[in-house]
Order: C-alpha cells, then structure tokens, then sequence
C-alpha cells in the first residue's frame, strides 16, 4: 500500500511538469517577439499565426483525445504526443522562416494536447473521489507557472543563451520527462482491478449525437462565446501582444516587460480561487462573478489603451496583476456549463467549451496580426496599431459580459 501511495504522487508531480510544458510553450512568443522581428523579419500577420498556430492545433486535437484517451490510455497517448512536442520544440528552435516555425508550434499544440485531460484521468484512477476537485485545482495552479517561465525567467535565458539555445534546452528536458513519465506511470493500480474497471471510449457517432443536443440549449452558446472571448483575449494579450504593446506603447525594457508578464500570471493563480470561492460561498452566484470579473478586465484594457510613456510603473503592474486577478474569473464558467447543461451530456459540454477556450486563443492571435498587417501595413507593431488593439479587446470583452447576462444563473437538475 505505501508503494502505491509513493508511486500516485510520482504520477501526478510528473504529470504537473508536463502540464508546466503545455503552458509555457503556448505563451513563450510574448517576450521573445523582439528576438524574431530582429532576425527574421517578421510582420505582424506572421508573429499572429506563429503563436495562434499552437492554439489552432491544441483545438482541433481535444475532439480525438476524448474519443481515444480510455481507449489507449493516459500513459501511451500522453507519451507519444509529447514526444512530438520535444520534437515540435526542435524544429522551432532550429527554425529560419515563419513556415518552419508554424509547423514547430503545430507539433507543440498537438504534443501537449492532452497533458490536462490525461493527468486527470490518472487523477480519477489513482485517488480518491473525494480529492478530486482539490487536485485538479492544485493541477491547474501549479501549471500555471509554466506562465511564469515564459516571463522574466524566458527573458533571462533568451538574453544568456540566445532564443534557439533556449527552446533546445526546453526540447531536451521535454523529452528527458517524457521517457521518467513512461517509465513510472500506470493507468491503473495493479492490485484494484475489480475496483477500477477499464471504461470504454464512446464512439464517434455518440459523442457528435451529444454535441447536437447541446446546439439546442441557448446556455451552450453564450458560455461557450463566453469563454472564446474572455480566455481568446487574456491569451492573446499573454502570449504576444503585451509585449510589443509594454515595449512600443509604454517604452518598458524587455526585462520589465517579463516582469509585468509574471504580474499577470501571479494574478490569476490567486485570482482563481478568490473568484472561485466568492462564487460558492460569498455570493452563491457563477454569472454574476463571471460577469464582474469580464467587467474589469475590460475596463482595465480600454485604460491601458489611453496610456502613454511615463506612466508609474507601479500603476503598470497593479493594472496586469489586475487583468490576471479578474481573469480568474473565466475558470467559472466550466463549473457553470456542468451545472447548466444535462448530466448526461456534461462530458460533450466539458469538451466543447474547452475547444472554444482553445480557438478563441488562436482566433484572436491570428486575427488581430492581420489586421494590424492589413490596416497598418509598414508600420509593424506601430504605437497607434497596438493601442487600437488594445481598445479593441476592451470593448469586445464589454459585449460579452452584455450578452453574458442572458444566461441562467440557477443550477438545473436532469
């Protein structure tokens, strides 16, 4: 029995630094933004689709990891997807042109496609029920500072090392914790086969039955739109346009520019549990948090968009700190689809909201590069480009909170 206690938290700590990866890898772009501009030349359009191409590939893999994750199991499907990210991490790193570069994010969104949804499904088979929800919670936490590498700690290495060396680095221990990951981890524990059955995968035709169920259910679409545009937003702001907007805009260094990066980070790793207790406890409400917190964030962007150099620093970092803090808020919105759609069709719900989370992050990259490449064309990255952009997610995020009052607050019982 102490075995398989020592062996569930050897799965799940190494499971927590492949999720470290995932994160990481999907806002490394942000502070390494001046790097590429300088040395390949990169417009606005291609620094987009570089970033938006790991979000577009993650998305579109999150409909076969759900039908084949019981099938094949966490152990062999996670492993050889994050063998594809160390390779995805090589190609980056040895990349000369965007389309080289495009192909490297792909590999990493698919190789780290399944590094949440796979190490909650260990969760499931190695602890008990009863930890659930406080392991998971710990699970995303601790993932998060895969964001807080991609700050300053990515800013230090690129400056010391160079940006290829960097990523070569991350391929090599990517793939050093991929093998550690195959060698000690089980899909079960051997000795409870009778308590923990092997669940069969739904087939394809089921789980597209259970997406057009939930096509019916107004609540579907504006939490769904909900968090396409709250998460497509923070992403995009996190994983590329703070940075030439801090650098451009306000004239930080690159080095504050990570450092106001790990703010924003360090705001949402407390900002989801406040937001979520609030929620449970204080105001028994999911729209009305969900809708404050989008509130702020909002009002936050369209301030940043009227600022210019010389502003305190420190008034800065209270307003990115601010922005992840009340970004915290969005993690509620999967509560509120579990509780809103049937229970039978949580899963489906569960999967479709993450997909909308995923492409809202892609669109929102991808779309405001060509925007800015198509309306401001030669003035790459300008001043006036990115605080237009800035303004733009402000009022986009106004909007959804609108519509976002359309919801039905009350918990539905199927």
């Amino acid at each position: 029995m102490t075995l398989i206690k020592y062996r569930r938290w050897m799965i799940y700590f190494i499971s927590c630094i492949l999720f470290v990866f995932s994160q990481f890898y999907r806002s490394s772009i942000a502070v390494i933004t001046p790097n590429l501009v300088t040395e390949l030349h990169f417009d606005p359009e291609e620094l987009g689709l570089i970033s938006a191409a790991f979000f577009y590939s993650f998305a579109a893999m999150q409909i076969p990891v759900g039908l084949y994750l019981d099938r094949v199991g966490p152990r062999l499907l996670m492993t050889a997807l994050s063998l594809l990210a160390a390779v995805g991490a090589l190609v980056f790193a040895y990349g000369n042109s965007s389309e080289v570069l495009i192909v490297g994010r792909i590999l990493l969104g698919i190789g780290m496609s399944c590094n949440l949804m796979g190490p909650l499904k260990l969760v499931t088979t190695w602890f008990s029920p009863a930890y659930f929800a406080t392991l998971s919670a710990i699970f995303v936490s601790v993932g998060t500072a895969g964001n807080i590498m991609a700050a300053t700690p990515l800013v230090w290495f690129t400056n010391h090392f160079g940006w290829r060396t960097t990523f070569l680095l991350f391929a090599i221990c990517n793939l050093f914790i991929t093998i550690l990951f195959f060698l000690v981890v089980k899909d079960r524990p051997d000795d409870e086969p009778a308590k923990l059955p092997k669940e069969k995968s739904i087939g394809l035709s089921v789980f597209t039955n259970d997406i057009m169920q939930l096509f019916f259910r107004k609540d579907y679409w504006l939490i769904s739109m909900g968090t396409f545009f709250r998460y497509g937003i923070y992403a995009s702001v996190q994983a590329l346009w703070a940075a030439p907007f801090l650098m451009t805009v306000l004239g930080f260094s690159q080095l504050m520019t990570g450092n106001l990066l790990f703010a924003m980070s360090i705001g949402m790793i407390i900002g989801s549990p406040i937001c979520g207790w609030i929620s449970d406890r204080v105001l028994l409400s999911r729209k009305n948090v969900i809708i404050t917190g989008l509130a702020i964030m909002a009002g936050i962007l369209i301030v940043l968009s009227l600022l210019s150099r010389g502003v305190s620093t420190i008034i800065i970092f209270a307003l990115f700190f601010g922005f992840g803090f009340s970004s915290g808020s969005g993690q509620i919105m999967y509560a509120h689809i579990k509780e809103r759609m049937p229970l039978k069709n949580a899963g489906s719900a569960m999967t479709g909201i993450n997909f909308f989370t995923m492409i809202g992050g892609a669109f929102f990259l991808h779309g405001i590069g060509w925007a800015i490449e198509a309306f401001y064309s030669g003035s790459v990255l300008g001043p006036e480009a990115l605080k237009l952009v800035f303004a733009f997610f402000g009022l986009s995020l106004v909007f959804t909170a609108l519509f976002y009052m359309l919801t039905v607050d009350d918990k539905q019982t199927n």
